[in-house]
């Protein structure tokens, strides 16, 4: 057994991270200022975005883009519910009304027709994920969008670094990205909405900052124009510079993180060939290429003769830290009790929801802390 506890996830951080924040520190102004304009300017160069906001989190950003789009009471928002409760619970706070779709049993991403099936009339936005690194297939999502006539904004959460068909997600379209800590990049807590809609861009840019007319930081007068003005009621959502300067640091580090996460799925997918207990999530078909931000397997319960939950608290008792991305939103309390969801009404995520667990996998692993997962898995199951 380890000696000392492997979490299933942990920032990479450096020095030049913390020299980063501590310049910023030193500076006097640490709210939002240049670094985090600087951010933004550098991750629509790494997506290829047209624009970029950076925001205070992800979630943040979708409430964000709620208010832009105006959805509110009777309108529905179609979306997995195989996610982060974020999305959700948003919707329902905007008294709009959420529409889960099934995932496909093997992927975990949304399946195309299963969405274009759920639409209304009363559809308003439709919200794919890309889960764990993996992109769902964009060209499918953008037609049925195109279509209806609805909004489509991609939740790219899991997606810093993904490519789909040879392009960056976030280079088109509308998507929004986290940067938690367990994320592929981190600012401690922190998002970035990336949109080629000017218009949309603009609105998000206002609202993030209680509706001013200007950014908390306008880049041509080094501050904050006296004559703004509240156009619109608004919220508090902006990035510090501590938090930007982390950003910076992280993402001029993201492609060494993909590789050497690649590399430790790669160790993974080969040493579990043998485990049969564990079944590791398959590639999507279409091209594209993984940022691997986690490493999902599902335990064959009836093989294994355990339960999820009894069998990543066995883990733990090894030393060997693990995930759950995630329990479906539609059997969650809350969306049971006051929805009317139950189960047997998305077997795909269902089945995954029962039986998902994420292994250790992060850029300052070793490929000895592969073994040591590997081997504490063997010993549960053989002792089980």
């Amino acid at each position: 057994m380890r000696k000392t506890f492997l979490p299933f996830s942990k920032p990479s951080i450096d020095e030049r991270d913390i020299n980063a924040v501590s310049d910023v520190l030193r500076s006097g102004w640490i709210t939002t200022g240049q670094n985090a304009a600087k951010f933004e300017e550098e991750f629509s160069k790494y997506t290829g975005a047209p624009a970029s906001v950076a925001l205070a989190s992800a979630t943040g950003g979708m409430h964000l883009a709620l208010k832009a789009l105006d959805i509110g009471i009777g309108d529905e928002v179609i979306t997995p519910a195989m996610t982060w409760v974020s999305t959700a619970n948003l919707t329902v706070l905007s008294d709009a009304k959420p529409v889960f779709v099934d995932v496909d049993r093997d992927t975990l991403l949304a399946v195309p027709e299963l969405v274009e099936a759920a639409i209304t009339d009363r559809t308003k936005l439709i919200i794919p994920v890309h889960f764990a690194g993996a992109p769902v297939d964009l060209d499918a999502f953008r037609r049925i969008a195109q279509k209806y006539k609805i909004m489509l904004i991609e939740d790219a959460a899991h997606a810093a670094g993904t490519e789909y068909k040879g392009t960056k997600i976030g280079s088109s379209g509308s998507s929004l990205f986290s940067f938690h800590p367990i994320k592929n990049i981190t600012t401690g807590e922190g998002g970035m909405f990336c949109s080629d809609d000017a218009g949309l861009v603009e609105r998000i840019k206002r609202l993030k900052f209680h509706g001013l007319g200007v950014d908390a930081f306008d880049r041509k007068m080094q501050g904050r124009s006296p004559q703004a003005e509240v156009v619109e009621p608004g919220y508090k959502y902006n990035l510090t510079d501590i938090a930007a300067s982390l950003g910076r640091t992280q993402l001029g580090r993201l492609e060494h993180f993909i590789q050497k996460r690649a590399e430790f799925a790669g160790l993974y997918n080969e040493k579990l060939k043998n485990i049969p207990e564990l079944i590791p999530l398959k590639n999507p078909s279409w091209p594209m290429r993984h940022a691997w931000h986690l490493f999902i397997v599902r335990l064959d319960t009836d093989r294994a003769r355990m339960g999820r939950d009894e069998f990543m608290e066995a883990l733990k008792r090894l030393n060997i830290g693990t995930g759950l991305h995630f329990r479906a939103i539609h059997l969650q309390k809350f969306y049971r009790d006051h929805m009317g969801f139950e189960r047997g009404m998305l077997p795909a995520t269902e089945w995954n929801s029962d039986r998902i667990c994420s292994l250790p996998l992060f850029p300052d692993m070793h490929a000895e802390d592969i073994d040591d997962v590997i081997a504490a898995v063997k010993e549960v199951l053989v002792k089980r």
